[in-house]
């Protein structure tokens, strides 16, 4: 394994598997028997954690705005997807 700054060089297991280093899972808190989510994007493969429900009702929100003020741009969205 070779590592610099964010970036990892690893081997393939024998078998095809792919073990990113502790310090990686710790970084991007992945636990033991959590799922986690693997895609294709050109010639990357790309690794997410899939958080729970509870995750993601305990994140603060990052923006705030009043419920008129989302019902005014709602109101507007739509107008511009109907003409």
């Amino acid at each position: 394994m070779t590592t610099h700054f964010d970036t990892i060089v690893l081997k393939i297991g024998s078998k095809g598997e792919i073990f990113p280093p502790k310090e990686i899972r710790k970084r991007l808190g992945f636990e033991p028997n959590q799922p986690i989510l693997l895609y294709i994007h050109q010639d990357q493969l790309i690794v997410r954690k899939l958080h729970s429900i509870e995750e993601i009702l305990n994140t603060p929100a990052k923006i705030k705005i009043s419920y008129h003020a989302w019902k005014q741009f709602k109101e507007e969205l739509t107008e511009d997807y109907e003409s």
